[in-house]
């Protein structure tokens, strides 16, 4: 995909309401999304390597804030190498003064946490990369 192109992609989502695109062309593959007004558009170009089929990320389902574990003394629900069932609490999220209990929808095994606890995350945003069972 030539520069033209791209720089389209980026006036697209721009001129648009749309908050995240992605878009592939053959072998390439490229995301776009907004956040704010300084940083209006980010640009991520996948790799050419093809990702393993049963590696996912589990993403935020909303926009809050992140916590591990139900409080400050207890350990985190998951942690990296550990193995969950579908519906088994992996993290939660507040927003608005509710907290939300986020469970695995599929059985699998916790490859990498993505993100700190009581960091805010957007909609979409990976939290987990994990393997499918």
């Amino acid at each position: 995909m030539d520069l033209e192109k791209i720089e389209a992609l980026i006036k697209l989502l721009e001129d648009s309401s749309l908050q995240k695109m992605k878009v592939k062309d053959g072998d390439f593959e490229i995301s776009l999304s907004r956040f704010d007004q300084e940083q209006p558009v980010t640009v991520t170009q996948a790799s050419a390597e093809p990702e393993e089929e049963d590696e996912v990320n589990i993403t935020s389902p909303i926009v809050g804030t992140f916590y591990s574990a139900s409080g400050p003394t207890i350990p985190a629900y998951v942690r990296t190498g550990d193995r969950v069932r579908a519906g088994d609490v992996i993290c939660i999220l507040e927003a608005m003064k509710m907290m939300n209990e986020i469970t695995a929808e599929f059985d699998c095994e916790i490859l990498a946490v993505l993100v700190s606890n009581e960091q805010k995350v957007e909609y979409g945003q990976p939290l987990f990369r994990v393997r499918k069972l």
